[in-house]
């Protein structure tokens, strides 16, 4: 079980890439990179430090590339190009798992799981049918990678996000997971805070756009 930084960063990586869909990191001396291949994000960078990002960011010239370093959105800002946009912080946070009772989804919703086992969504519907949240968890080397936690603006603040949270955290446990990671932005940090997530590092992103619709998820 990774629970340093470097093994959570580790574990987020891999699981990113079995969420998204894209093809296996491949490590590099200060961190990994993953072949995206998609309008906006044509490739990513996850750095390990700040220690490399000067480097990167005078070699890296193709629109579409993204950086996510593993520092404070200060340390980025001085050290990349003016060409490259910085986006707000966002954090790498993890919390242990352990098997807790069964919690059914709030009324009047209702939940489902989707998945094949590695990687798993729980959507909850609406009674028309329509979906008002879902969350996504893939399994990285033993670690639950949780992504794609989502809750419709007209169907927040009644407890579904922390229901998709609960639900996700049941399938990593019965998939043998011990402890979970994710990369929150400032808002989902406050959630998990209270779901007993801790923050482990800062994370900072920073991409060359590409276009007006480039890609801009987490």
């Amino acid at each position: 079980m990774m629970t340093g930084v470097a093994g959570l960063i580790k574990a987020w990586v891999h699981g990113w890439a079995l969420s998204r869909g894209v093809g296996v990191p491949v490590a590099e001396s200060d961190g990994y990179r993953l072949d995206v291949g998609r309008p906006g994000h044509r490739v990513r960078y996850v750095l390990a430090d700040a220690g490399s990002v000067a480097r990167r960011a005078r070699a890296l010239t193709e629109p579409g590339t993204w950086l996510k370093v593993s520092g404070s959105r200060e340390e980025v800002v001085e050290t990349v190009p003016p060409n490259w946009e910085v986006g707000p912080p966002e954090y790498l946070m993890s919390t242990p798992l352990a098997m807790r009772p069964v919690m059914p989804a709030p009324e009047p919703y209702r939940a489902e799981l989707v998945g094949d086992g590695v990687v798993t969504d729980v959507v909850v519907r609406a009674p028309d049918g329509s979906r008002a949240a879902t969350g996504r968890v893939a399994i990285a080397g033993g670690t639950a990678v949780v992504d794609q936690v989502v809750t419709e603006p007209e169907h927040q603040r009644r407890g579904l996000g922390r229901f998709v949270m609960r639900r996700l955290d049941e399938v990593a446990v019965a998939a043998g997971a011990e402890r979970a990671v994710l990369v929150a932005t400032e808002e989902g940090r406050a959630l998990y805070l209270t779901l007993g997530w801790t923050v482990a590092a800062e994370i900072t992103p920073a991409h060359l756009p590409e276009s007006e619709n480039g890609i801009t998820g987490t």
